[in-house]
């Protein structure tokens, strides 16, 4: 998330609505866009900020209340209550969101006529000076409007909840839109925009020439000559006919015979064409005998084939049925995913990994902390848990560091209420299975082991959670004993 500051906010929680989107971090890692601080989308009316992010708009509006509070019930359409004490806003208000519900549906106007199309627009109303619990009617959380006190994990959830578009929108959209919405804004190169999470291109542009030409070209089969086609059907017939014509050999013998039968005439009366015609008459005879014993072979040279084959295959079935195939080996069988018990609570490892890269995978605080401090390395763990018959996710960040002091020095930072803390992985990576967990009002744990530092988190899915939740609690001191590898 880039931040463009434009001008002064209007309210006294802006700073905590700045503060809070800067702790989501530059570039497209946790929530990638741009922040436009102080914009006015309807003139003369600024609000606290218009993030234009890859998948969605955001309208941030800020609304003071007289006094910090423990928990607010805030329903949109009616009283607000602080503490149990109704919260009255003017004269006409309903309650002291209606003013700023109002702007965000005239800025939610002005931006659909300059940029038709520009996909889902959500509007956060971020109250101060400090509220530990917002209540919201789950009708209100089904739309596009959440009330919050503005933390890192809070604008970290709504930016998720708010900004679902199916497709990131093209780094042209985002100038064009940017332009519409503050022409003040300075110029952002490319390389910036890609790295915040929009696109190279926009969907209405043809994306055919950016393909291999070749990949689109049919393949061809070589077409065969008409005259060669017809050729092999011609001799294929004749072999046919000089087996079925050797019967009519056969009249020549009893010619003979009966010739043989009769007194041998005197050799001068023979004439001499009688001569020639003897000799050829023994092959025909010779001919018509082989053609016969051909047919008659390759009978016999089949029976012999056939049942060698049937033996064979006989005698292959018989081992085959005999020997019992052999077991899959544990490579061929997909991972089961392993399982822990801690306390008679069962955990089950959603994703795990490490690496060196630890402010990367921080926020808020925390991320601050660890850019100062060189760490050694960070282990993150995810799992799936079952608290009381009820369905839990766990989220557990082992950091390294060089010595004792700066991993007590770094437990104390993430120890701060409201200090940040390190991104769940199955979140990053998406291998939750089913509904994704929101760390919203999440069950803390943290510990120190020498030069190592364990943060963990519980939540109920699906939530709400609150932070003394009794099972929670439970969860994450049991979460504290995990084994983490990365």
């Amino acid at each position: 998330m880039r931040l463009v500051r434009l001008a002064q906010q209007p309210s006294r929680v802006a700073e905590d609505v700045r503060a809070a989107l800067a702790s989501l971090g530059r570039g497209s890692n946790v929530v990638g866009g741009v922040a436009l601080v102080g914009a006015s989308p309807v003139d003369g009316r600024p609000v606290e900020a218009v993030v234009v992010m890859p998948k969605g708009i955001l309208i941030v509006i800020g609304v003071d209340l007289p006094d910090p509070a423990l928990k607010l019930e805030a329903p949109l359409g009616g009283p607000w209550k602080a503490d149990g004490w109704p919260l009255v806003h003017g004269d006409t208000s309903i309650n002291p969101a209606t003013d700023a519900l109002s702007l965000s549906a005239a800025c939610t106007h002005k931006i659909a006529d300059v940029a038709p199309g520009a996909g889902p627009i959500g509007t956060i109303i971020a109250v101060g000076p400090y509220v530990e619990t917002v209540d919201q009617p789950a009708a209100d959380l089904a739309g596009s409007v959440r009330v919050l006190y503005p933390t890192a994990t809070t604008m970290l959830a709504a930016t998720v909840s708010l900004a679902t578009a199916p497709r990131p929108r093209s780094v042209q959209q985002a100038r064009e839109l940017i332009a519409a919405l503050a022409p003040d804004a300075p110029p952002m190169p490319e390389e910036m925009l890609l790295g915040e999470g929009f696109s190279a291109y926009s969907d209405d542009e043809p994306t055919v020439i950016r393909e291999n030409p070749l990949v689109a070209i049919a393949p061809t089969v070589p077409v065969q000559h008409p005259g060669k086609a017809k050729r092999p059907a011609k001799p294929a017939v004749p072999p046919v006919k000089p087996v079925q014509a050797a019967p009519p050999v056969q009249p020549v013998q009893p010619v003979q015979q009966a010739a043989a039968a009769k007194p041998a005439p005197p050799a001068r009366r023979t004439p001499p064409p009688a001569g020639p015609p003897a000799e050829p008459s023994p092959k025909k005879s010779h001919q018509s005998k082989t053609v016969k014993w051909l047919p008659v072979a390759a009978i016999g040279l089949l029976i012999v084939l056939l049942v060698a084959a049937i033996s064979v295959a006989s005698g292959g079935d018989d081992t085959a049925s005999t020997q019992t195939p052999p077991p899959p080996t544990p490579a061929s069988s997909p991972p089961s995913p392993s399982s822990s018990a801690v306390e008679n609570i069962q955990f089950t490892s959603r994703a795990s990994a490490a690496d060196q890269k630890c402010a990367s995978h921080a926020y808020g605080d925390v991320q601050a902390s660890l850019q100062q401090t060189s760490c050694a390395g960070v282990k993150r763990a995810s799992f799936a848990s079952s608290i009381d018959g009820r369905a839990a996710a766990v989220t557990i960040a082992v950091v390294e560091f060089p010595n004792t002091g700066q991993a007590t020095a770094f437990k104390a930072a993430a120890d701060t209420p409201g200090g940040g803390g390190i991104l769940d992985l199955a979140t990053e990576t998406n291998q939750w299975q089913g509904e994704v967990p929101v760390f919203e009002g999440a069950a803390y744990q943290s510990s120190l082991d020498g030069k190592s530092v364990r943060l963990v988190q519980v939540v109920w899915v699906p939530g709400p959670s609150t932070a003394d939740d009794p099972g929670l609690v439970r969860g994450a001191k049991a979460a504290l004993e995990l084994p983490v590898n990365g």
